[in-house]
C-alpha cells in the first residue's frame, strides 16, 4: 500500500469514529475530543449507596457530676472531691484512667429564686466520657459511677472498633457495587446496550450510624441500692457511596 492509500484507509477510519461517537450512553459528558471520548461518550454512570449492619464492639457512656452552693470556691471543691471518688471507683473496678476522659466542666452564677432575685448561688457541672470495650459490662460499670458519685447519665452509645468498622466498611462497598450494577442493567436494557465492564470506579461519601439509647437517664445523686443497672444494645450500621461508569456498547 502507497502513502496515498494509507492516508485515504486513515481519513476513512476517522469519519467512522465520528460517526460512532454519537452513539452516547446515559452520560456521556464534554470532552476535550481525543481518543478517549469515544470511550467516555459509550458508557453509563451510576451512584448507588450501599449499607451494612454489625453488633457493636465498643460503647462510650456520658455521665456528669453536680454540685451548686453560695460561692465559686465550695461548687469547684465538691466537684473535685466527687472526681476523685468517681475515678477511684472506676479504676478500681478495671478502668483505666485513659479510658475517662472530662468532656465538660463549668461553674457559673445563677439566681436563686425569682422571688428573692438578690441572692445568687453557684452550680457547676463535670462530665465525663467512658471509653469502654466490653459493651456487655455497660450496665455494671453506670452502676459503680452512680456509687462513685456521678449525678446524672446523659448519654450511652455503642459504635464500632476500628478493625470491626474497616470490616463492615467492605461490606457497605460490596453492596453498593452491587446495587450500582443492578441500577446499570436496567438502565442498559432500556437504552438496548449491552454492558462490558467497569470504565471506572471512586468511592463517595460514607458514615456510621451508632446505635444510642433513646432516651438518657437523670439519676439522684447517692447509693444505688442493689438494682443491677440492664442496658439493651442494637446494631450498628455504615453507609457508603459509590460512582461507577460502565463500558457500553
Amino acid at each position: 500500500m502507497d502513502r496515498r492509500l494509507t492516508v485515504i484507509v486513515g481519513v476513512t477510519l476517522l469519519v467512522a469514529l465520528a460517526g460512532c461517537s454519537g452513539l452516547a450512553g446515559s452520560t456521556g459528558g464534554a470532552g476535550s475530543g481525543t481518543g478517549d471520548q469515544a470511550t467516555l461518550d459509550e458508557s453509563i454512570d451510576v451512584a448507588a449507596n450501599g449499607e451494612a449492619t454489625a453488633s457493636p464492639d465498643r460503647a462510650t457512656i456520658r455521665v456528669a457530676v453536680t454540685a451548686s452552693g453560695s460561692d465559686a470556691q465550695s461548687v469547684r471543691d465538691d466537684l473535685a472531691a466527687d472526681e476523685d471518688s468517681l475515678r477511684a471507683g472506676l479504676t478500681e473496678w478495671g478502668l483505666s484512667e485513659d479510658a475517662i476522659q472530662t468532656v465538660r466542666y463549668d461553674v457559673s452564677e445563677t439566681y436563686a429564686s425569682r422571688e428573692n432575685p438578690n441572692r445568687t448561688q453557684f452550680e457547676g457541672v463535670h462530665q465525663y466520657e467512658i471509653e469502654l470495650d466490653n459493651v456487655d459490662a455497660v450496665g455494671e460499670v453506670i452502676d459503680v459511677a452512680i456509687g462513685s458519685g456521678a449525678d446524672e447519665v446523659q448519654q450511652i452509645q455503642f459504635g464500632l472498633s476500628e478493625e470491626r468498622e474497616a470490616a463492615v466498611r467492605e461490606e457497605a462497598l460490596q453492596n453498593a457495587m452491587t446495587n450500582a450494577r443492578a441500577d446499570a442493567d436496567v438502565l442498559a436494557n432500556a437504552s438496548d446496550l449491552t454492558i462490558e465492564g467497569v470504565h471506572a470506579v471512586s468511592t463517595g461519601g460514607s458514615g456510621v450510624s451508632p446505635y444510642r439509647v433513646a432516651e438518657t437517664a437523670a439519676l439522684d445523686g447517692g447509693d444505688a441500692g442493689d438494682a443491677s443497672t440492664g442496658i439493651e444494645t442494637g446494631d450498628v450500621s455504615v453507609q457508603v457511596s459509590v460512582n461507577v461508569v460502565y463500558d457500553v456498547q
